[in-house]
């Protein structure tokens, strides 16, 4: 279902027409005035972020889709729906702005990392967890971690949760739980086998989190589903609820979603029971947008489409990574209509996702029309637990006073990476995004006025697109952690499967 909410600040309608917007924006700041929004807090709240695995656009009812999320539609009937909120492309690189208040490009993730990569989130850079943990709260990591697997100091417990319960590598199948041969379901550093359809398991984790935390301490909990990432699995009875959709994939898709929507009112309504749930500010968010399909790749010979992939990441394609890339290209049931792209791509479905936040008392709904980004949230999360931190030392900045009274924020730089080989990138200075692709070429757009992208305007405003190109090429670029293409190529991240090697968790080394 649709919810219908007043602008936060009466200054649009989302996707309804196009609006007048001037061809330079002010020069981007940091300084963000929070005098006339007082946050209402005597004590440091609960913090609660739950994030979705490649949920896309048109994925959740209260966009208008066919899919039944009815928890997620109260959540956003009563919250502060970010109508433009951005995310990074792909995994890793979302989940590490989201833990550090930085671009990944600064810090070197550009890309999903693999099973195998040594290291992870630089260890030098303190996380979300470890900043609240400071401040004196319990920390808890239910579900997908993804910044690092292989080396105990890159893993949840050394990064400043204080219970992990979940999966370190980047997805795994809901039955079996298998990443890449490997078993990965874990608790605190050991492997624990538990039967059962994942986002349940994820679901019944969080809420034991909640009921046996200490009422004494503040909570930061940090739900990060799997769903409805690949592969395509879900109950047998949730997926029979959709016989009104046709294709398999979606029907499939919807089920999986549905149980993810499922599992957060379950979460929400602990909340409520324990009496939480005025002094607990929840933030969902998808980690980027919904993978689509590339069916031609159905049609395609090995040959071909191995020259394909050959020339485009200068790797030379194993059969397994030929393998992989017809499932992952294949199998997917996402929308994210009416935005062009997906997972993986600079274009808006990619990076702009179902977000919302949902805090009783103290966030009046509304429809928020400011851009959010999810370096934005570690900020923001520090105003209102009254967290100390450098401002400098971060990219995003707290967006408190846009949430909490409809405060139209300057223009922020956002940088987001897609590599990190060939790396592309785009920079958004809202409204303006300009994409820059790996061998130079750019597209301009003003994303407020033409949000499907169809009209490129780097001819019409060359000093604009140069200006926005020269801060991208100036970015720092940190050290990249990924693995070379070719070792990932070689040994593929398989999402469910067959069981054929060391669970991960006992695959960690120390030295």
């Amino acid at each position: 279902m649709s919810v219908a909410l007043a602008s936060c600040d009466d200054s649009g309608e989302g996707f309804a027409g196009a609006v007048d917007t001037p061809n330079t924006v002010p020069a981007p700041t940091n300084d963000v005035r929070t005098d006339f929004v007082p946050i209402p807090i005597e004590s440091t709240p609960n913090i609660v972020i739950i994030m979705a695995d490649d949920l896309g656009w048109n994925d959740v009812g209260y966009h208008g889709s066919e899919i039944r999320t009815p928890n997620l539609d109260k959540l956003a009937a009563d919250g502060v729906v970010l109508d433009r909120f951005y995310v990074q492309p792909t995994c890793s690189p979302t989940r590490a702005a989201l833990m550090t208040g930085k671009s990944p490009l600064r810090l070197g993730i550009a890309a999903p990392l693999s099973k195998n990569n040594p290291t992870g989130l630089p260890i030098e850079e303190t996380t979300l967890a470890e900043r609240l943990k400071a401040r004196g709260y319990q920390t808890a990591l239910v579900g997908k971690w993804h910044l690092g697997a292989r080396h105990r100091d890159y893993l949840p417990n050394a990064r400043g949760f204080d219970h992990f319960y979940g999966h370190t590598t980047g997805g795994v199948g809901f039955w079996d739980k298998v990443h890449g041969g490997g078993y990965d379901l874990q608790r605190n550093g050991k492997t624990t086998r538990d039967d059962g359809y994942l986002t349940h398991l994820l679901a019944d984790e969080a809420v034991d989190v909640i009921q046996r935390r200490d009422p004494d301490q503040p909570l930061f909990l940090f739900a990060s589903f799997n769903a409805p990432h690949l592969p395509n699995e879900a109950p047998e009875a949730a997926i029979d609820a959709y016989t009104s959709i046709k294709d398999d994939k979606r029907r499939t898709h919807a089920a999986m979603v549905t149980e993810l929507d499922a599992a957060i009112g379950k979460l929400v309504s602990t909340l409520e029971d324990e009496g939480m749930l005025t002094n607990t500010m929840i933030w969902f968010m998808s980690d980027n947008g919904g993978l689509v399909n590339v069916d031609i790749v159905n049609w395609l010979p090995d040959w071909v489409l191995g020259i394909g992939l050959g020339l485009r990441y200068d790797v030379d394609p194993s059969e397994r990574m030929l393998e992989f890339m017809r499932v992952n290209l294949t199998q997917s049931g996402s929308s994210n209509l009416p935005l062009q792209g997906g997972k993986g791509s600079l274009w808006e479905g990619g990076m702009r996702v179902p977000s919302l936040v949902h805090w009783p008392g103290v966030l009046a709904p509304c429809k928020s029309e400011q851009m959010i980004a999810v370096q934005d949230v570690l900020p923001t999360v520090l105003a209102i637990s009254s967290t100390p931190v450098s401002t400098g030392e971060l990219d995003g900045r707290s967006v408190w006073p846009a949430l909490a009274g409809g405060a139209v924020l300057p223009a922020n730089d956002v940088i987001v990476p897609s590599g990190p080989k060939p790396l592309s990138a785009a920079i958004y200075r809202y409204p303006w995004k300009l994409i820059e692709y790996a061998n130079g070429d750019t597209l301009l757009f003003n994303v407020e006025a033409d949000p499907l992208e169809t009209n490129d305007l780097s001819d019409d405003q060359p000093e604009l697109a140069a200006s926005l190109q020269a801060t991208l090429q100036a970015f720092p670029r940190g050290e990249n952690v990924a693995l070379p293409l070719q070792d990932v190529v070689d040994d593929p991240d398989f999402f469910g499967g067959e069981e054929d090697r060391t669970p991960w968790a006992e695959a960690v080394f120390t030295d």
